[in-house]
């Protein structure tokens, strides 16, 4: 029998994939017995295809000939690309040459938590939040702390419970607003608190994942890590294309690095996939620098949908949900139901062809909740409340 490494075994998954593989195959099976098909819910992707003119620059730089290596770091135009946008969006000045480009945003986590985490070591991370966070923190040897995120806050983080959780072992702090699996945004004035707390411990990183920083409502304001000169030598900031720009299958995100880290950085990128493919960056700098009148249609959208399952889970028996006032997902309790997040979760998808991610799949502190994407269009998510209502009325 082989033996692998005993780390291995540390390694976690991320639920949705699973979800969406038996929505899948239940979908087929429905439709084969002339059934309504399953809705899907459960994942995290926009419903939009990629604007045109971005399809057409990928075909572009094929049809040039662009099929070769590009540099590890990424090709100049684009990490050029992407200090523009920063400074436009954050009014912060970024050297392109702290941009690293990657293909997708969990390269970035995996290496800034390679780094930092070892045996010995801890890093904080959000809970619930994105599970590759504490899979990967458990791989690299180090105690993930989780930071509980609360429904009564809203489930933005508060600075003084992070700052509760930091230790002389402390090596590294992970936020993420607006949140994935909640949409909670957290306030300015808590970044800014937090931030102040970090500044006076220059032996700790923070790695910031705002990959859904453009996804905000009413009004709300996104403050990035990167707004804060004192932390320029600590922070990591991580954005990427996906959501933005509905090009989740393009797997093309980066990261702001500091300097002094970025080298180490470029040597983890060419020991594992080299460089990011070449008509994959040039579509990139045509996303930035193109219209962007898609991505306002599409956040038009998730805001109309968002309000809709708001409204109709909160209309639910034994659901209440809190408004998400970022991203597209909605986390509401479900503990009035009397059942577990599993048992919703499989009960929603085998009785009333609905895909939700039970809470759990998001952390410890995620019990009694499911996390429902409105990612999808507005006649879906009213049929499946619709059955998900028909469905509690039988319990």
């Amino acid at each position: 029998m082989l033996k692998t490494a005993a780390n291995l075994q540390n390694l976690g998954t991320e639920t949705a994939f699973d979800v969406l593989a038996r929505a899948a195959r239940l979908d087929q099976a429905r439709r084969a017995k002339g059934e309504a098909p399953v809705i899907n819910l459960g994942i995290g992707q926009p419903d939009f295809p990629t604007p045109a003119h971005i399809v057409e620059t990928a075909v572009k730089a094929l049809r040039d000939g662009h099929h070769g290596y590009t540099p590890a770091q990424g090709i100049p135009a684009l990490r050029e690309a992407v200090a523009a946008d920063l400074n436009a969006r954050h009014s912060v000045e970024v050297d392109p040459e702290r941009v690293v480009v990657v293909p997708g945003g969990k390269p970035t986590m995996f290496f800034a938590i390679l780094m930092f985490g070892e045996p010995g070591a801890e890093i904080i991370y959000p809970d619930p939040g994105f599970p590759i966070y504490r899979s990967a923190i458990e791989y690299s040897g180090a105690k993930a702390v989780p930071l509980p995120l609360l429904e009564e806050n809203a489930f933005a983080f508060r600075a003084d419970d992070v700052i509760a959780r930091m230790t002389e072992r402390t090596r590294l702090v992970i936020v993420n607003s607006p949140a994935n699996p909640t949409g909670g945004v957290t306030p300015a004035e808590e970044m800014d608190k937090l931030a102040a707390a970090l500044a006076e411990r220059p032996d700790v990183a923070i790695l910031s994942d705002e990959i859904y920083s453009t996804m905000l409502y009413d009004g709300r304001e996104h403050r990035s890590i990167l707004s804060y000169p004192a932390l320029k030598d600590q922070a990591i900031m991580l954005d990427g294309w996906s959501k933005r720009y509905a090009m989740t299958g393009w797997r093309l995100g980066y990261a702001v690095w500091p300097e002094a880290l970025v080298e180490s950085v470029v040597r983890l990128c060419v020991n594992d996939h080299s460089c990011v493919n070449a008509p994959t960056q040039f579509a990139g700098i045509a996303a930035l620098e193109g219209p962007q009148d898609a991505v306002q249609e599409m956040l038009t959208a998730f805001d109309a949908r968002r309000r809709v399952i708001l409204e109709r889970l909160n209309a639910l028996p034994g659901f209440r949900c809190v408004e998400p006032g970022g991203a597209f997902y909605a986390f509401p309790n479900i503990e009035g139901t009397g059942l577990t997040a599993k048992q919703a979760q499989d009960r929603l998808l085998e009785e009333a062809g609905v895909a939700a991610i039970a809470g759990p799949s998001f952390g410890v502190h995620a019990e009694g909740y499911l996390r429902f994407s409105y990612a999808n269009s507005t006649e879906n998510i009213e049929e499946a409340m619709t059955r998900i209502g028909a469905l509690l009325e039988t319990l």
